[in-house]
């Protein structure tokens, strides 16, 4: 398992101008994770490893939003069934990070990576920072540019929407 030496060392290696913040609790919710940095919950996002007929894709996504995987299906050109999120242990051995703890970034192999484009409604963003007490502070263009992602949108569009 990698921690979160091991994503300071990518950082530093990768020259990425973002900044892991340590915190003494686990931040296992958006809102636990927006108020242990004291933030709103719109400036945390989620990292979440998708199979795409078993291809592993990482989708960065607003904390508090839903992806819509008919919209991965789409982009990728195959049926909604062959979208499936991750399973823990499948994120531990595909990133090298367990559930709510996966950055963006500095996995075990590298991942094609999806950004929800609403994610540049923010300057700065909190994302996963290797371990459930850490967090990463980046702006989300460092992120598409450490990343080379595609941005999509991927809401899920609800009845109030």
């Amino acid at each position: 398992m990698l921690s979160i030496e091991a994503l300071e060392k990518f950082i530093q290696s990768q020259e990425i101008r973002a900044r892991i913040v340590r915190l003494n609790v686990p931040t296992p919710t958006v809102d636990s994770a927006a108020k242990a940095v004291g933030t709103s919950v719109d400036q945390i996002v989620k990292s979440l490893l998708f199979l795409v007929e078993s291809q592993p894709i990482l989708v960065i996504s607003p904390g508090t939003n839903r992806v819509d995987r008919k919209k991965i299906a789409q982009h990728f050109g195959v049926g909604q069934k062959k979208v499936k999120l991750a399973d823990p242990l499948t994120i531990l051995a595909v990133t090298g990070y367990e559930v709510g703890a996966v950055p963006p970034f500095g996995h075990l192999q590298r991942l094609a990576v999806i950004l929800e484009e609403s994610i540049f409604k923010q300057e700065l963003i909190y994302a996963g920072g290797g371990s459930t007490e850490a967090l990463l502070e980046i702006r989300p263009e460092e992120i598409l540019r450490v990343t080379g992602a595609t941005l999509l949108n991927l809401h899920m569009e609800s009845e109030t929407d």
